[in-house]
């Protein structure tokens, strides 16, 4: 059963999306996304979301699932082992995942991450440190919000 949620944060709504007790689509957007169902982790989901945004939490203890193609896949799960206030490079998940050549191709599946902030692709940055792009919310300034509050320092 689908269930929805909505509820606002500094870098905008936050429009939750649980399959069952799982959540498996997050968005940032401006306006508030519909609201429907009753699954209980959508709750727990906004509780603690609300804790990383006043930063007091750093993993999240919830049930989520980033559904996508088996490269995608490899991608997210490299990204989800980055530790709260560090980076990687996309050449380094390039190289984590044996493909070495495919920074591009890790770049397009960091922008597909259906579950960002819980799959912190915000975490990612251009092989020189700086901000290459950000699919989130409003984009790059979304991106700088999050890495300040974590204490990521980046390149301009």
């Amino acid at each position: 059963m689908i269930s929805t949620s909505t509820f606002g944060s500094p870098v905008g709504h936050i429009n939750l999306t649980a399959d069952g007790e799982t959540i498996v689509e997050l968005t940032m957007a401006k306006t508030p996304g519909p609201t429907s169902g009753k699954a209980k982790v959508l709750k727990e989901a906004e509780k603690q979301l609300t804790e990383y945004f006043k930063g007091k939490r750093k993993e999240f203890t919830f049930s989520f699932e980033a559904r996508g193609t088996s490269f995608q896949q490899s991608v997210w799960n490299e990204i989800a082992r980055i530790p709260f206030g560090e980076v990687l490079s996309y050449a380094d998940i390039a190289r984590e995942i044996g493909k070495p050549k495919a920074s591009r191709a890790v770049g397009g599946a960091v922008g597909s991450n259906p579950i960002p902030l819980l799959i912190g692709c915000h975490r990612v940055l251009g092989a020189s440190g700086k901000i290459t792009g950000y699919s989130g919310g409003e984009g790059i300034p979304t991106k700088r919000w999050l890495l300040k509050l974590e204490q990521i320092e980046t390149k301009d």
